[in-house]
C-alpha cells in the first residue's frame, strides 16, 4: 500500500507581543498575539527527519519580535510583512500563513481626562487577521470574536416544527443575545484603509443586530452579513458564528409572584450555534484561493 505526504504546516503558536510607543509623553499600547505557520518543500523533516529545510519555530519567534521594534501598526500590515519576510527569504518556504489576534485596551480616566500612561482591559472582544502568501499570491480575513451584543426585545421565534420531543414555547417577544464571532475577505490586499474599513464593518454589524427586527438568529445573521456586503464593497464574502446565549424566564408563581418579562436565568450550556456565509453573487474578489485555507469554516 503506497503512502505520500499531505498538505502540512509549522509555525510558532500564540506569541505574546506587547509595545509601547513612547513618542511624546501620550504613550499608545499594541497587545496582540501571533501565530505564525510555514509551508513548502517540507518533505525531508517529514520522512527522513532531514532538518535543512526546517526554518526553527524559534527563529519564527525571534523575527515576530525582531519586527515589532519598527511598530506593529495595522496588524493586516504586520502580517503580510512576516509573511513576505519568510516566503521571500527561504527558497523552500513558499507559503505563509500568520494569525493575529489583538486585544483592547482603554485609556483609565482620572478626573474625567484620559489618562497617559494607564490603561484598563477592553473585555473578551478581539479584532483578528489571518494573512496569506503563497507563490506571490496574498489574501487577507479579517474579523472580530467575542463581540457580545443583546438586544432585550425585538426578537420572536415561533412556528417552528413540534414533535413528542418538543417542549420549547413559542414567543413573540424574547431576549436575544450573542457574541459574534466574524470573519471577512478582502477583495485584494492593496488600497485598504484596514482601520477604516474594520470599524465600519463592526458598526454595520451592531447597527443591524440592534435595528433588525428578529423572526430567528438565522434571519438576523444573514441581515448582519448583507450589511457588510452593501456597505463595504471591499469585502467579498463574510462567515459569522453566532451562539445564542439563551435568557429563559424565571418562574415566580411558586411565591406568589407574575413575572412580566423582567427575571430571566442567563443559561452558559447547552446553546444554539448558529452559523453562516454572505457572499457576492458577482464575480467581485470570486476565488477565494487560499484566503480560508486550514482556518475554521466559521
Amino acid at each position: 500500500m503506497g503512502m505520500s505526504l499531505g498538505p502540512n504546516q509549522y509555525g510558532k503558536a500564540e506569541i505574546r507581543l506587547v509595545t509601547v510607543d513612547r513618542q511624546g509623553p501620550v504613550h499608545h499600547l499594541k497587545d496582540v498575539t501571533v501565530s505564525t505557520s510555514l509551508r513548502g518543500h517540507l518533505e525531508r523533516t517529514h520522512l527522513t527527519g532531514d532538518n535543512a529545510d526546517v526554518v526553527a519555530t524559534d527563529t519564527q519567534k525571534n523575527t515576530t519580535q525582531a519586527f515589532a521594534r519598527d511598530g506593529i501598526g495595522e496588524i493586516e500590515d504586520f502580517a503580510l510583512r512576516l509573511a513576505e519576510h519568510f516566503t521571500g527569504s527561504f527558497e523552500h518556504i513558499t507559503g505563509a500563513r500568520m494569525l493575529i489576534s489583538e486585544h483592547g485596551w482603554n485609556r483609565i480616566t482620572v478626573g474625567g481626562t484620559p489618562h497617559d500612561h494607564a490603561f484598563s482591559r477592553a473585555g473578551d472582544e478581539e479584532r483578528t487577521t489571518a494573512v496569506t502568501v503563497q507563490d506571490g499570491q496574498a489574501w487577507v480575513v479579517s474579523g472580530v470574536t467575542g463581540l457580545t451584543v443583546l438586544k432585550s426585545t425585538g426578537s420572536e421565534f415561533h412556528g417552528f416544527p413540534r414533535d413528542r420531543y418538543t417542549t420549547l414555547a413559542e414567543t413573540d417577544d424574547r431576549i436575544l443575545a450573542t457574541a459574534v464571532t466574524a470573519r471577512w475577505r478582502y477583495a485584494s490586499t492593496t488600497g485598504i484603509n484596514w482601520s477604516e474599513s474594520y470599524d465600519a464593518i463592526r458598526r454595520a454589524l451592531l447597527e443591524t443586530f440592534a435595528t433588525k427586527h428578529s423572526l430567528s438568529l438565522q434571519q438576523t445573521l444573514y441581515a448582519m452579513g448583507e450589511a457588510v456586503l452593501e456597505a463595504r464593497p471591499e469585502v467579498a464574502e463574510i462567515r459569522l458564528s453566532l451562539p445564542n446565549k439563551h435568557h429563559f424566564l424565571v418562574d415566580l408563581s411558586p411565591f406568589g409572584l407574575d413575572n412580566p418579562g423582567e427575571v430571566f436565568y442567563a443559561a452558559d450550556r447547552p446553546y444554539g450555534l448558529i452559523e453562516g456565509t454572505v457572499r457576492r453573487d458577482d464575480e467581485t474578489g470570486s476565488d477565494p484561493g487560499l484566503a480560508w485555507y486550514s482556518l475554521p469554516e466559521f
